[in-house]
């Protein structure tokens, strides 16, 4: 039985240094001997560098019992929908640098979804990404939904997964750093306040927008929906009520990571979408998932085989 976390994010040197290069959002900036993010439409953020070391990161993994950790691009950071010239040498960096990671790391390869185009799922998965990871904004609509057809429907005849992580569709960045929407954070906002407003509002928007159009059009595209789609699957009986589609659940190629959620969550959503289609996600090094009681009050049993139907033959067969 192999033990796979779906869900960490690693600061990479190539990563931040791409980022420091940068005069626009999102870029770093070293103040004071702090590494510090400034994004649109989110405060400050400082990197912790020491702490985001490999062969600590690895050390965590280890701690926490797992055999292996795929690591996302961040996709709050916006640089998927950045205009594609912007956009591709910052996920060439992201590449190159996870992918040159040692250890027990995996990658969810990102793609540019400013003219998005096909062939930049062929090279990720070329390069060794074993599916994409997608910002839910790029999905929260039929209509986005349609400007995302070629990028899933590549996925989908390559028999790879996608991965739906909290994050701007295109188009939002330029919105965001014009004005402030009804879910903005400000300096007024908790720290906590966007993570429980616009990414739950996003991933409950995906998770709709998919299950109503989407899987009619990619009929065997398996999707993981991190952090349990915001509790979407919760809204099924209100769905139903305002005329929506009144038998979604469950759908044996859609997965949700628990990141960020603990053991009355997971047992609340499993009710409706199957014990089966639970994934382990930490969100390392957002989350610190033994404050959840994660992941000792997993079953690691069903686990597994989620996680080997969620991924394929791809990243298991590279774990063992």
């Amino acid at each position: 039985m192999i033990k796979i976390d779906v869900h960490q994010h690693l600061w990479t040197e190539q990563l931040v240094e791409a980022l420091a290069d940068r005069r626009d959002l999102p870029f770093v900036r070293r103040e004071q001997g702090l590494t510090v993010l400034y994004l649109a439409g989110e405060r400050p953020y400082v990197i912790d560098l020491p702490s985001e070391a490999p062969a600590h990161r690895a050390a965590l993994v280890a701690q926490d019992g797992v055999d292996r950790a795929l690591l996302c691009l961040s996709s709050p950071l916006g640089i998927e929908v950045l205009p594609r010239e912007q956009s591709l040498p910052l996920l060439d960096a992201t590449h190159d640098g996870a992918l040159s990671l040692q250890g027990p790391w995996g990658v969810w390869g990102a793609v540019a979804l400013d003219r998005p185009d096909p062939a930049d799922v062929d090279r990720a998965l070329g390069r060794g990404c074993i599916g994409i990871s997608l910002p839910a904004g790029a999905l929260s609509s039929v209509d986005a939904l349609a400007r995302m057809r070629g990028l899933l429907g590549r996925l989908e005849l390559l028999g790879a997964p996608l991965f739906v992580h909290p994050g701007p569709g295109p188009g939002e960045h330029r919105t965001r750093t014009a004005r402030a929407d009804a879910l903005e954070s400000s300096l007024g906002d908790p720290l906590w306040w966007t993570a429980l407003t616009r990414y739950v509002a996003g991933m409950h928007a995906a998770w709709l927008a998919f299950h109503a159009v989407g899987r009619a059009q990619h009929p065997r595209l398996r999707v993981v929906f991190s952090m349990l789609a915001g509790l979407a699957p919760l809204h099924a009986e209100r769905l139903a009520s305002r005329g929506g589609p009144a038998r979604l659940l469950p759908d044996p190629l859609v997965f949700y990571d628990t990141s960020s959620y603990g053991p009355s969550a997971l047992r609340s959503v499993e009710v409706l979408v199957g014990r089966e289609q639970l994934l382990y996600g930490s969100d390392r090094p957002v989350v610190e998932p033994g404050a959840l009681g994660m992941p000792a009050e997993l079953d690691w049993e069903l686990l597994a085989d989620g996680t080997r139907r969620a991924l394929g033959a791809i990243d298991t067969a590279a774990a063992r």
